[in-house]
């Protein structure tokens, strides 16, 4: 039996995927009947979800319309939480930022908080806004069914904490937890239109999503890619211990924190990970040589994954990126030598060119997946056609 709304996911798929098409081309892509497509075209123009244009091809008798997946349609709210504040946009359906602010704060102080300043900064970007749905990226790892942190190392007071129930006095709209740097591998797959991605996100700490097949690898527990938190290749004497508790994590050697204190120790006044960007741009030499290192440090943490998962390219974002080459050097020199060459022969590791708003765009895109499906789209159907 055919789910409600699945010809019409099907075929609002078409669009977003391939932006304007004609009545014929929707029938060549999905191979429904021209009647089944009418009716389809229809409800979507209806729902508002299609617009449409001008012109088309002429196949004899009167032009073809065309249709435009109408991105404008609704907005979701989302916020990329990070360890000392985060990035809140409205963006559109199609995951394109309308308007943002960034806001610091410390993820250590707890839920509420920061929950708090984060729809104190909903309520400022579009408040007239047609919101369809609420995204929230954590630092952690996530029960994404259940919409929760669950055990994260570092965000203490979060675990299993009812984000989606905190948000419903507020919006009546659902609303969407998931790994902060699985949203990011989501942004790069889609942006760059590849399948098999690692997003690295290193700022205070250090994660990595995974997209693999167009699809996120969350792991049973929701804890895939949290490379931060395990055991450095290299490690020294005494043992390192890191702010989850354990001892020897990646991050201990290579989170900004890490090199935060590092550079503290060696006489440098440092307030976080933007001045250690600034000392490596002025090429200050302790501040150089401990970003190379841990730059090492990331690339001796991944090197087997690569060689098991075989991506086609890794972006790195967050604000310890924006160190370049010198950060990216060290990456790349200790998976170049230890991943093996099948691997790393077209393996791209870059920069994210998305800048910023790299993790909203992934939180909005999977947040328009999950309103858009059919179950979901059905119930936007129901709406648009019932009597006033």
């Amino acid at each position: 039996m055919t789910e409600l709304g699945s010809h019409e996911s099907d075929v609002l798929g078409l669009f977003r995927e391939h932006g304007s098409l004609s009545r014929t081309d929707v029938i060549t892509l999905s191979g429904l009947s021209r009647s089944t497509i009418n009716q389809r075209l229809a409800a979507l123009t209806a729902a508002g979800l299609l617009q449409p244009l001008e012109g088309g091809e002429s196949t004899g008798g009167r032009p073809s319309s065309r249709f435009a997946f109408r991105a404008d349609r609704a907005v979701i709210l989302c916020a990329d939480i990070g360890a000392t504040g985060f990035t809140a946009a409205a963006c559109d359906l199609s995951g394109t930022p309308l308007a943002q602010t960034e806001v610091a704060i410390d993820v250590w102080e707890g839920p509420e908080p920061v929950l708090g300043a984060i729809l104190e900064a909903f309520r400022s970007l579009r408040p007239d806004a047609d919101v369809w749905a609420i995204a929230i990226g954590v630092p952690g790892p996530v029960e994404f069914a259940a919409h929760r942190v669950v055990n994260p190392p570092i965000m203490t007071g979060w675990d299993r904490f009812d984000i989606a129930g905190w948000f419903s006095p507020a919006y009546a709209a659902p609303v969407i937890v998931e790994n902060d740097a699985n949203a990011r591998a989501v942004a790069e797959a889609r942006h760059h239109r590849l399948d098999n991605v690692i997003a690295l996100k290193l700022g205070t700490g250090i994660g990595a999503g995974l997209v693999f097949n167009g699809q996120i690898i969350r792991g049973d527990k929701g804890a895939a890619g949290d490379i931060g938190h395990t055991r450095a290749v290299i490690v020294e004497s005494p043992a390192r211990e890191c702010r989850c508790g354990s001892f020897d994590c990646v991050e201990a050697y290579a989170g900004g924190w890490a090199i935060e204190r590092e550079l503290d120790q060696a006489g440098l006044t440092v307030h976080g990970v933007r001045d250690i960007v600034e000392l490596v741009q002025r090429g200050d030499i302790d501040a150089v040589r401990r970003v190379r290192g841990a730059g090492r440090v990331i690339g001796d943490a991944i090197a087997d994954l690569v060689s098991i998962l075989n991506p086609r390219a890794i972006a790195l974002s967050g604000q310890l990126a924006e160190c370049d080459e010198v950060l990216m050097s060290g990456i790349r020199e200790r998976v170049y030598q230890r991943a093996t060459p099948l691997v790393t022969r077209d393996l791209v590791i870059a920069r994210s060119d998305l800048g910023a708003l790299a993790g909203v765009i992934g939180l909005a895109l999977i947040s328009s997946d999950a309103i858009l499906r059919p179950a979901s789209l059905d119930e936007i159907l129901k709406r648009a056609t019932a009597p006033v």
